[in-house]
């Protein structure tokens, strides 16, 4: 059984370790996720992507909570849990509704291109 003074331990001795590895895995996955969401891949794609994205988000979360769990309140603690939090929020709106997602995904793409159409037209305009 694990026992919580030693994974605290852990958590705290090895924080920057942590971090490092967990915040660029629960942007990727997550990522990934939205990618695969977006792109209509098949629903144990999307679950699996979730799955790994969701067990980074989680433990970024308890990582956190070891934190405040010693009185540390500061602004990484809570950017850090707010990270945790939107990948896990992101991650499960893929699993539950992909397809709300999915039209979410193609509107900000359209809008996306339509910048990128008007900045062009504009610097055709000036001339550049």
């Amino acid at each position: 059984m694990l026992d919580f003074n030693t994974v605290t331990e852990f958590s705290h001795a090895y924080c920057i370790s942590i971090c490092a590895f967990l915040v660029p895995a629960n942007l990727l996955v997550t990522l990934l996720t939205i990618i695969l969401t977006g792109s209509n891949r098949s629903r144990w794609q999307i679950r699996a992507s979730a799955a790994v994205a969701s067990l980074c988000a989680t433990a970024m979360i308890f990582h956190v909570f070891t934190w405040f769990a010693i009185g540390v309140v500061m602004a990484p603690t809570y950017i850090l849990l707010l990270l945790g939090i939107t990948c896990l929020t992101v991650n499960s709106w893929a699993v539950a509704h992909p397809a709300s997602m999915r039209q979410l995904i193609e509107i900000a793409v359209s809008a996306a291109k339509e910048g990128i159409r008007v900045v062009r037209s504009k610097k055709a305009e000036i001339g550049f």
